[in-house]
């Protein structure tokens, strides 16, 4: 690294060795807020993404009728939700309408799959009664209609009770989501400084985002503070990556914003 802070910087800068390639600035330190980066290589396990990569939204499968997924392992009352609740509320909630209407972050046949939690009491009687219906909301995000969709299904019955649509929700990205931001700011002109940077740290080409540590944040606009290209963000799912070379520095990359509703990537200026 002291070589390419020389090349770089001209310079060496205590505490931290940098390397800048236009924009992106390589940190030897971890950047404020993400400490907890993906260790998992950013591939997106466990979600919709890639599953029907190069399908379009509209693409329709032949029907087949399903069994009902296996009960397996089951919790009581207020304990967290076992894995095997988790894989069957997963496939429970998403079918039918939202299976075949819903598009994945990479244009795939499915809303995004987020994340499945216990879900609360429905009334203040259910809170202290040990038999009380047992729920779990399954959230997605659904790409062609920027809608936040949760499913609250019952593991007793394994009946969906609801199903809300929410704009301008925006949770926290999913590892697939951030795998796609990577991807599309890899694939754009803005990614060359990302590009140059990981080279200088590896001697190797940026390709692909499984060779990067991934973590990213929602990104909201705000009135006149960013290009007009990232003005529907928050209407827009819009991601800010923080990424980290494998066993190496972390790249900022703060200034780039990735519109994954409009696949587009965009600058912010520095003020």
């Amino acid at each position: 690294m002291h070589e390419i802070v020389r090349r770089h910087l001209g310079k060496v800068v205590a505490g931290a060795a940098l390397a800048v390639a236009g924009t992106a600035v390589m940190v030897g330190i971890t950047l404020p807020g993400t400490a907890g980066a993906d260790e998992g290589g950013g591939k997106g396990g466990g979600t919709q993404a890639g599953q029907q990569a190069g399908q379009g939204p509209d693409a329709v499968r032949p029907g087949v009728v399903e069994r009902a997924p296996a009960e397996g392992k089951k919790g009581t009352g207020r304990d967290p939700l076992t894995g095997d609740e988790i894989r069957r509320v997963e496939k429970i909630a998403l079918n039918g309408q939202l299976l075949n209407a819903g598009e994945t972050v990479d244009g795939g046949r499915g809303p995004q799959r987020l994340g499945v939690d216990l879900a609360d009491p429905a009334t203040a009687d259910e809170l202290d009664d040990p038999n009380a219906p047992r729920r779990a909301d399954v959230t997605f995000y659904d790409y062609k209609t920027d809608e936040l969709v949760t499913r609250t299904v019952d593991l007793d019955t394994g009946k969906v009770e609801r199903t809300t649509r929410q704009h301008g929700v925006q949770p926290p990205l999913s590892r697939a989501e951030n795998a796609e931001a990577a991807r599309l700011l890899i694939a754009d002109p803005l990614g060359a400084d990302l590009k140059a940077d990981y080279k200088d740290a590896t001697g190797h080409e940026l390709t692909s985002p499984d060779q990067l540590l991934l973590n990213g944040a929602v990104y909201r606009a705000i009135p006149g503070g960013q290009p007009g290209a990232l003005d529907k963000c928050g209407e827009h799912r819009c991601v800010r990556l923080f990424p980290k070379v494998k066993n190496g520095p972390w790249i900022d990359a703060r200034w780039f914003v990735v519109d994954l509703s409009a696949r587009k990537v965009a600058r912010l200026d520095r003020h």
